[in-house]
């Protein structure tokens, strides 16, 4: 279970980045999530959806403890992510594209250090680890170092590290973004195998095949508010255009008029 209660998200600009805001910008501070609510069960997938610097990637790294709020409270598996942060990591595991991996180190290396950081004993990391492996593809290339892979066999890698404890929550932040086809299913695999398996799952995206595939329950984040939070099915059924991607672009011209 996610619960985000009241969240909001402030960040400080130095000058520098206060004149890249252009010569429109007043203030010196940016408000990236301002006061959302919503909640995530176990077995379902929680879709956030919105365009880029939206707030989404904000969001999931307060639910992660990278970020802390600057209102408002988050609780994961009922442990605050402030004050319990410790407690949150050790169920919760947590894919970015902004984490990179150890170049030096292979697969094999680089799982087992973070398996015996999670505490998993040997029995039950190597059971984990070769089942990942199998699921992912990554066995063929177990063995090699990790800086001379491609972008999709380095995503695979981060797969497996984020999920080798068994979390009973798992946060993707737009884990296909970049990746071929083939990379792309082992992971939307992986999401579906997640929830399958109870575990509380929230994935935000920007690719509405993605949402159509995977969302039991969506939400739709805009200049850090959010302006849609019910059931896909809920979405669906009450479009008025004829696809995805027009319905998405109609809500969130409404709401850019409504604050005009």
């Amino acid at each position: 279970m996610i619960r985000v209660s009241n969240v909001s998200k402030t960040f400080t600009l130095s000058r520098k980045q206060q004149k890249e805001m252009g010569a429109d910008f007043q203030g010196k501070t940016v408000h990236a999530v301002d006061d959302i609510s919503f909640h995530c069960q176990p077995g379902r997938i929680f879709t956030l959806l919105g365009p880029n610097g939206a707030g989404k990637t904000t969001t999931l790294r307060m639910i992660a403890t990278i970020l802390k709020p600057s209102s408002g409270e988050i609780l994961v598996s009922g442990y605050n992510t402030v004050s319990s942060g410790a407690e949150v990591r050790r169920r919760l595991g947590f894919l970015t594209g902004g984490t990179g991996l150890y170049d030096r180190l292979t697969p094999n290396e680089l799982i087992d250090y973070f398996g015996k950081l999670n505490s998993m004993d040997a029995r039950e990391l190597a059971k984990r680890k070769d089942e990942l492996f199998t699921l992912l593809g990554i066995h063929e290339f177990a063995n090699r170092r990790i800086g001379r892979f491609s972008t999709g066999m380095k995503q695979k890698v981060s797969i497996a590290r984020t999920v080798i404890h068994d979390p009973e929550v798992v946060v993707f932040d737009e884990p296909t973004s970049g990746l071929d086809v083939i990379a792309a299913k082992s992971i939307i695999d992986l999401i579906r195998n997640s929830k399958l398996q109870g575990k509380t799952v929230i994935f935000s995206t920007h690719i509405m095949s993605e949402v159509n595939m995977l969302s039991d329950d969506l939400a739709i984040i805009h200049k850090g508010k959010m302006i849609y939070n019910n059931t896909f099915e809920q979405f669906k059924s009450g479009m008025q255009e004829a696809t995805l991607e027009d319905e998405f672009i109609r809500i969130a011209a409404a709401h850019d008029t409504i604050n005009v």
